[in-house]
């Protein structure tokens, strides 16, 4: 029997919305479907009284009583304060009803209950801008959490662009499932443990993970996590990871542009591969341990099918609005995000070139565009600063060094530019360029990585120590300020052998604070340098390495004297210009 609290909330929120008499539910949205997996049993709140919750008090109410409910949320609610959770009891289904149902700045806690069912919702957006990772104690807003939860289904939702875990299962939850789900533009996806216990049970299938950085999953001292169907895309840091006393199988997945996409880490851990496919990764592909029992039945969908059914079918809904052409991003709110990370995941929904305007402040983040995100202008004053604090002589925690992909902005996407903006690094390249037709103009740097393609710096500054531009691509700085630091080299690409132009620094100076005499302008790979001021920096030798790849031509200032100069001729200099740098590509700047 409803008790008189509920009953009491319900007749107050007078009239109800009647159910809609002629409403086909799909299968996200129909309360009648099965869990599947661990969760499988699961019921929710079938058998008790349907409610509708389009305001924040309605839903805290309906998903805190006593008794079943099936509550089924119109609309938009925006929780309140910012980044709180809605408290969910047992014996609960909370389904989005219709397009558009979502939870805007905050999420829902399952603490200490069973028997829940969330379904066909969007949670979004409780990310405090300028905490990337979620460090912050008001940053701990989770889309998803449970602790000590169990028999629990998450199922046809979007999680995006909250502070902290898409998805945390905590304290020994158990018997859960999440399948249909995509997690997007965030830092940590899905985070499983927090307990010394190994007991809990996890199944995931069909969720789709993108432009996230780290937890993709993290399992933690878990009994059995079956993770199958899944399809990760475009994942900076690592995959999915199996630590401590975890076991994982991770089966008939696909793993796209994911660095590190399978880490084992512990000497207890297991995981378990079986089928996968990698496409684009790097790193480590670990597997440990033998297989442990499922004790359900299942079916898994063909590989090669994975990523065409997730991408068509996770989710609450398709969306059907093709996005703005123009995205901002602001650390005060007035932007339509918070971060560059998220404002690269929105780029999915437009279709041909998209610019983001980024406003002044301190952005830390890491900044990646992917393979798949081609013709995006990143734009904003020298004031709107991107920064991060990862050094490539570092190691991973898990293991390995972290390398180039430490930088700060990692540039995969074709015909990427990014104007004005400063970028910078700490012990890493601030850039690292590696999708063809790149542009900076009018950009700040510490370093740059110029990649397999062709990268063109028109209007910049670089600063900083150590080697300022290395990789093996042809990269154009024309009209550039260069300020080395002591014993900084300017230039140490790893051109190949056979490939005729790595660097051609052209129409600028080298200037900057470093002790006279103290700055080299090459030690490795194909380097010119013309038309250009070289200030008393320079050493009088300015060259190592094998001199026969190197060249200058017309360069003026007290660093362009010095003896066993390699000068190209007249001749010589016409084969070494921007045009044939850049292979006939002519970058609009």
């Amino acid at each position: 029997m409803i008790s008189t609290l509920l009953l009491a909330a319900i007749t107050a929120i007078a009239p109800l919305p009647a159910a809609p008499a002629t409403t086909a539910f799909s299968a996200a949205t129909d309360a009648r479907a099965a869990a599947t997996g661990f969760a499988a049993g699961t019921t929710g709140g079938a058998g008790g009284v349907i409610v509708w919750a389009e305001t924040l008090d309605q839903l805290r109410t309906y998903a805190a009583a006593g008794e079943p409910l099936v509550i089924r949320v119109r609309g938009s609610i925006d929780v309140d304060p910012f980044g709180d959770m809605v408290r969910v009891a047992s014996d609960k289904t909370i389904v989005g009803d219709g397009a558009g149902a979502e939870l805007v700045g905050g999420g829902l806690f399952l603490n200490g209950t069973h028997n829940v069912i969330i379904r066909n919702l969007t949670i979004r957006d409780s990310y405090i801008p300028g905490d990337f990772d979620g460090k912050s104690a008001d940053n701990d807003n989770d889309g998803i959490r449970l602790d000590t939860a169990d028999h629990v289904w998450i199922d046809h939702n979007r999680i995006e662009r909250v502070g902290d875990g898409g998805i945390d299962i905590r304290k020994d939850s158990t018997d859960v499932t999440l399948s249909w789900n995509v997690i997007s533009d965030i830092n940590k996806a899905l985070g499983v443990g927090w307990t010394s216990n190994v007991l809990t049970r996890l199944t995931a299938h069909h969720n789709w993970i993108r432009n996230t950085v780290q937890r993709n999953w993290s399992i933690d001292n878990t009994a059995a996590a079956h993770l199958y169907n899944n399809y990760l895309e475009n994942v900076t840091q690592y995959g999915t990871m199996s630590r401590n006393n975890a076991h994982v199988q991770v089966e008939s997945s696909v793993f796209d542009q994911v660095n590190d996409p399978l880490v084992v880490y512990g000497s207890t851990a297991t995981l378990i591969q079986v089928n996968n496919r990698f496409r684009g990764t790097t790193g480590r592909h670990d597997s440990a341990g033998e297989p442990f029992d499922i004790p359900y039945e299942y079916q898994p969908d063909p590989v090669d099918e994975v990523k065409n059914l997730v991408t068509r079918h996770a989710g609450p809904q398709k969306a059907t609005a093709r996005g703005s052409r123009t995205i901002t991003v602001a650390l005060d709110g007035t932007g339509d995000y918070g971060s560059l990370l998220a404002a690269l995941g929105a780029t999915r929904d437009v279709r041909g070139p998209v610019t983001i305007r980024v406003a002044p402040g301190y952005y830390r983040e890491q900044v990646r565009v992917w393979p798949s995100q081609s013709d995006v202008t990143i734009t904003g004053p020298p004031d709107a600063v991107v920064a991060y604090d990862l050094s490539s002589s570092a190691d991973k925690f898990y293991g390995g060094p972290l390398g180039a992909d430490a930088a700060t902005f990692t540039l995969l996407g074709a015909g990427t530019t990014i104007r004005g903006l400063t970028i910078t690094g700490t012990g890493a390249p601030a850039v690292r360029s590696i999708g063809d037709r790149t542009t900076l103009a009018g950009t700040t740097l510490t370093g740059l990585l110029a990649g397999a393609g062709r990268t063109y710096l028109r209007d910049c500054t670089l600063r900083g120590g150590g080697d300022l531009i290395t990789g093996p691509g042809a990269g154009v700085l024309d009209r550039c300020t260069l300020l080395p630091d002591t014993g900084a080299t300017i230039a140490a690409p790893d051109t190949a052998p056979l490939r005729p132009y790595g660097i051609l620094i052209v129409r600028s100076s080298v200037l900057g604070p470093a002790d006279q005499g103290s700055v080299r302008l090459g030690r490795s790979g194909q380097v010119v340098v013309r038309d250009s001021e070289l200030g008393p920096q320079i050493a009088a030798d300015p060259w190592s390495g094998p001199r026969e790849r190197f060249g200058e031509w017309a360069n003026t200032g007290p660093g362009a004297i010095g003896a066993d100069r390699p000068l190209l001729t007249a001749a010589q200099a016409r084969a070494f210009t921007v045009d044939t740098y850049l292979g006939g590509w002519r970058p609009r700047v």
